[in-house]
């Protein structure tokens, strides 16, 4: 079995002795590094740092560590810093709309086991996928949403939300816009996919648009989301070639799959708390 850790995901303008001051804090406590990785932007003059170590003999009490991390380093560096302990797993809620594959694809790898995360519930605006969420048993909640409801309903969403403990969402094709209130209570929490045609191909038919323009590559984003639509900081993006030869249903079919992996890609960083966010970019560490 895996030894307990912790992990501090940081950032902070850059200066000497950040890696040093923050190495020390650690193995002057007796904590084994497992695992440190960092980064400088030298533009904005910022320096992003990722460090995981192991509790077993830790001398600091693991409920003081972020309070003597803080006190010690974190004013001494203005960092902006977040501690996480590896068995507090991420608790994921999935909305989804009335398509399957990206629903899907994250099921089948949690239930797998690939992730190291909770799924306590899907949340939905359409019946269709219920049958999905039964075949894993998982509570389908569905919610309808008109422009009379839409704030009522949210807020029975957001209820759902905090009795089931939920730390992020992933939004599985959910043809939803989510309101500024849980976009502001799951700030960077919240992950969406969708093509990346946006801006070129706006609308309900964006593959029927690009075959009509003739592209010679599709593309899938994941983001997290924020108050302007689509343009959150990216977390994960790649593209398939097509050729004439390809027709709008292999368009669609190969946008999915493309969907399908780089959500998993996106949802799978963030499970293992290897993003930070600055502005509206990332760093993702490896």
């Amino acid at each position: 079995m895996a030894k307990r850790t912790a992990i501090i995901l940081l950032y902070c303008p850059d200066r000497p002795g950040i890696i040093s001051d923050v190495t020390n804090f650690i193995t002057v406590n007796q904590g084994n590094i497992i695992y440190l990785d960092q980064y400088v932007d030298r533009v904005e003059n910022i320096f992003f740092m990722r460090i995981e170590w192991q509790l077993e003999k830790f001398a600091i009490p693991e409920e003081k560590i972020e309070d003597y991390f803080n006190t010690l380093y974190g004013q001494k560096y203005q960092m902006h810093f977040r501690l996480y302990f590896s068995d507090q797993k991420p608790r994921m809620a999935i909305f989804v709309s009335k398509m399957s594959h990206c629903l899907y694809d994250l099921l089948a790898r949690y239930s797998a086991g690939e992730w190291d995360v909770e799924v306590p519930l899907i949340i939905s605006n359409h019946e269709d996928m219920r049958p999905v969420a039964q075949k894993f048993g998982i509570p389908y909640f569905c919610l309808p949403i008109t422009k009379d409801n839409k704030a009522k309903q949210e807020e029975i969403e957001m209820q759902l939300l905090r009795d089931n403990g939920i730390t992020f969402i992933v939004l599985a094709r959910y043809m939803q816009v989510i309101s500024e209130e849980m976009i502001a209570h799951y700030r960077h929490k919240i992950i969406n996919i969708h093509h990346s045609f946006l801006p070129a191909f706006i609308g309900a038919k964006p593959y029927h648009a690009a075959f009509e323009r003739g592209v010679k590559i599709i593309g899938a984003t994941a983001h997290y989301i924020t108050t302007e639509l689509d343009a959150g900081p990216i977390i994960e993006q790649d593209v398939v070639r097509v050729t004439h030869k390809d027709t709008i249903e292999t368009l669609i079919n190969k946008g999915k799959d493309l969907e399908k992996i780089v959500l998993s890609r996106a949802v799978q960083k963030h499970i293992e708390r290897k993003i930070l966010t600055f502005k509206n970019k990332t760093v993702i560490f490896n």
